[in-house]
C-alpha cells in the first residue's frame, strides 16, 4: 500500500537524524539549503556526533565541513568544490575518488547504508509525480536506497523527464519552500579561451554527439558550432551555451544512434535562463550516471567528441585532471568515463584541451606531473590535445615523438626547458 508524504517543518525533517547516521544531499544547482541550514542549527542542540554527509558538488556553503563541526560532522565528496576545497585539504573533509558512472552503484550496492535522502523536487504533477530537476546524476540512486527521503518541494525546480521522475509517494516527509535555486554563471570566455574553441571545433563535424565539462572552454567551443548541422548532445551535462545552438537548429539530435534528437545530460549547471529552458522540455532527457557516463553507452552513438580539459599533463601523455600535485582540487569525476567512451564509438575522438600556462604562468605542459598528482586519463587513452597553440592527435605515437607533438603546442617559452627535459628523459639524440 502507498504510504502518503507527510508534511512537516524543516526543523522537524533534519531531527530525524541520529549519531552514526549516513546522510545524503543532492547536489548542484538542487542543493537542499533549508536542510543544511537546519541540521547544522539542530546538530548542537541534539548534541549529535560521527553522522557521515555523502555529496557531489553543491552550490551553496558547506556549513558542515568547517571547524566548527568537527566530530558532528564527516564530510564525504565526491567531487571537490569551491565551497569544501580548503576544508579538505586542512583534514575536515574527505575525498571519494569514485568515478561518476559508478557513484549511483556506490548506494545501491550499499557501500554504505543511507538512513537519509535530503532532496529537492517540483511540485507534484497531476498523475502524482514530482522531478529532481538538474540533479539526477547519483540523487535517483540515493532516493532508492535510503531508508527515508525527506524533500523540499519548490515551485523553482525545473521539471524534467526521464529518470528525473520520481513517484511522489517515495518521499517520507516534506516541506515546501520556493527559494530561488542557486545558478551559475560562467565568466566571459577569454582570447585565449576562443582561439582553443577554434582548434576544438575544427575537430568537429556536421553530425557529431557532443560531451563537453564544465567552464568557459566548452561556451567557447560551442561558440565556435555555428556553422555546423545536425550536432547532438550526450553529457554527464551542459549549460548555457548549448541553447542558442538548439534555437538555431544547429544541435537537433537527429543523427543520433540512441536518445535520438534529445539533448541527455546526468545534471545541469547554468543560469535562470537555462533552468527556464529545460523546464517542461521533452527535448531535454534526464539520466542517471550509470546510464550518462557509461562508456558502452556511450560507445553506441557514432561520430562521439568529447572534449575535456585538465591541470596539467606530462610530456608521455599522463593527464592530471583531479589534483594540484597532493591538493585535491575537484574530482575524477566524468573524464574517463567519456574518453574510454569516445574512444570506443565509431569514428569517435576524445580531446583534452587547455591553456598552455596557469593563471600564475607555470606551464601545464611538464616534464613529470608534480609529486602526488593524479593521473585521470592515462597516457595508453589520450588521443587528440589542444592548447592555444594547436592540436595534436597523440595516439599511437611513442613517448619521443609524443613528447615532441606537446612541446610544439606548449607555451614558447618554456619549450627549450621542455626540450632539455625530454633529452634528459629519452636521449641526448632527442630533438625538436
Amino acid at each position: 500500500m502507498r504510504k502518503t508524504p507527510v508534511q512537516v517543518t524543516a526543523a522537524e525533517a533534519v531531527s530525524i537524524v541520529k549519531p552514526h547516521d549516513n546522510i545524503y544531499f543532492s547536489c548542484f544547482a538542487c542543493t537542499p539549503e533549508i536542510f543544511i541550514e537546519e541540521l547544522c542549527d539542530y546538530a548542537k542542540k541534539a548534541n549529535l556526533y560521527d553522522v557521515s554527509i555523502y555529496q557531489t558538488l553543491l552550490l551553496t556553503k558547506c556549513r558542515y565541513s568547517s571547524e566548527e563541526y568537527k566530530g558532528i560532522f564527516n564530510t564525504k565528496a565526491f567531487f571537490v568544490g569551491d565551497q569544501i576545497r580548503k576544508d579538505v585539504k586542512a583534514g575536515l573533509a574527505e575525498y571519494l575518488p569514485v568515478a561518476f558512472n559508478e557513484t549511483p552503484a556506490f548506494f545501491r550496492n550499499k557501500e554504505v547504508e543511507l538512513a537519509v535522502a535530503f532532496i529537492a523536487v517540483s511540485p507534484p504533477d497531476e498523475h502524482g509525480y514530482v522531478s529532481l530537476g538538474l540533479s539526477v546524476d547519483m540523487t535517483l540512486a540515493a532516493v532508492q536506497s535510503a531508508k527515508k527521503v525527506v524533500a523540499v518541494i519548490n515551485k523553482h525546480v525545473p521539471r524534467t523527464f526521464g529518470d528525473a521522475l520520481i513517484p511522489f509517494h517515495m518521499i517520507d516527509m516534506y516541506v515546501e519552500n520556493d527559494r530561488e535555486v542557486s545558478e551559475v554563471v560562467y565568466p566571459e570566455s577569454s582570447e585565449i579561451d576562443h582561439i582553443i574553441g577554434k582548434h576544438c571545433a575544427e575537430l568537429i563535424n556536421d553530425g557529431d554527439c557532443l560531451q563537453m565539462g564544465i567552464g568557459s572552454i566548452p561556451n567557447a567551443i560551442l561558440s565556435c558550432l555555428e556553422n555546423h548541422n545536425h550536432l547532438g548532445i550526450h553529457s554527464e551535462m551542459f549549460s548555457d551555451g548549448v541553447i542558442p545552438l538548439v534555437e538555431k537548429g544547429i544541435i537537433d539530435g537527429s543523427c543520433k544512434q540512441i536518445d535520438q534528437g534529445k539533448l541527455v545530460a546526468s545534471f545541469l549547471m547554468g543560469s535562470h535562463n537555462l533552468h527556464r529552458f529545460v523546464h517542461d522540455n521533452p527535448l531535454v532527457l534526464m539520466k542517471e550516471a550509470t546510464y550518462t557516463n557509461d562508456p558502452f553507452i556511450i560507445a553506441q552513438n557514432n561520430n562521439v567528441v568529447a572534449i575535456n580539459s585538465a591541470i596539467e599533463i606530462d610530456l608521455t601523455g599522463q593527464v592530471c585532471a583531479d589534483s594540484i600535485g597532493e591538493m585535491i582540487y575537484s574530482g575524477v569525476g566524468g573524464q574517463l568515463d567519456f574518453v574510454y567512451g569516445a574512444n570506443r564509438a565509431k569514428n569517435g575522438r576524445a580531446v583534452i584541451a587547455m591553456s598552455s600556462l596557469t593563471n600564475k604562468g607555470a606551464s601545464k605542459i611538464v616534464p613529470t606531473l608534480a609529486k602526488g598528482a593524479g593521473v585521470v586519463t592515462p597516457r595508453s587513452m589520450i588521443h587528440h590535445f589542444v592548447t592555444e597553440y594547436g592540436r595534436v592527435d597523440l595516439y599511437g605515437k611513442s613517448l619521443p615523438e609524443r613528447a615532441k607533438l606537446l612541446i610544439s603546442v606548449a607555451h614558447p617559452s618554456v619549450r627549450d626547458s621542455l626540450e632539455e627535459a625530454a633529452k634528459l628523459r629519452f636521449g641526448s639524440s632527442f630533438k625538436l
